[in-house]
């Protein structure tokens, strides 16, 4: 397989990436296409649905392994499921998959069609294998059963001080408040005394977390 694409998004490191698409509404991208697709008539009708799924390529693990079992964020990194039994990136095949709201198309002059495109959940420059639509009459499906994934993650209320939220650009406020609040540190590690750091578009943020709170104690441009 090929890439077909490549996507642009405000997560330059792993560590801070929303573990599901959608959970952090504000995290935009740009995907473009390779040169080979672009071509307006390959998305031709493609704008008449507000979602779209994208296969994609865990591009920084295609070398990293994989065992039979692992120990999936949502209970805690302590209990260990089947591979298949999760969306772990540690896979035989390092292929991910994520429906994404479709913002807009833009016709670029040089880039040809560009998909601007919110909720994502990817590494910044990570391949595109494939894009179909999200058909809601076949993709979703109410009743199904969410097994292990019915045990919510948890969400941490945000303290920025007014000194540090002056570092922040109004127009990422709400995307660096939004990614903080689901908890980007590992599961399996709550020392309140513990600083971690996390890289959101060109600004790193030191945090602390106590209590379900989390707090900011730096920011620093890159």
């Amino acid at each position: 397989m090929q890439a077909v694409a490549h996507v642009h998004t405000c997560y330059p490191d792993k560590f801070g990436i929303p573990r599901q698409s959608g959970l952090v509404p504000s995290a935009c991208a740009r995907l473009v296409f390779e040169p080979p697709f672009r071509n307006a008539d390959a998305i031709r009708g493609l704008e008449g649905f507000s979602h779209i799924w994208l296969i994609w390529q865990f591009s920084e693990n295609v070398d990293a392994g994989w065992h039979f079992t692992v120990r999936p964020p949502r209970l805690g990194g302590n209990t260990r499921v089947g591979v298949f039994a999760t969306r772990s990136p540690f896979r035989p095949n390092p292929i991910g998959l994520s429906v994404v709201k479709l913002e807009r198309i833009e016709l670029h002059p040089t880039e040809g069609p560009v998909l601007h495109l919110s909720g994502i959940d990817m590494l910044d420059g990570t391949p595109i294998l494939d894009i179909k639509p999200y058909v809601p009459t076949a993709d979703c499906i109410p009743q199904a059963s969410a097994g292990f994934t019915s045990v919510p993650f948890s969400v941490l209320s945000v303290h920025i001080p007014d000194d540090l939220m002056k570092k922040i650009p109004n127009s990422s406020r709400q995307l660096v408040i939004e990614t903080l609040s689901q908890d980007p540190r590992p599961q399996y590690q709550s020392d309140p005394a513990r600083v971690y750091g996390l890289v959101i578009e060109k600004l790193e943020i030191k945090f602390q977390v106590n209590d379900g709170t989390l707090r900011v104690v730096a920011v620093d441009q890159l």
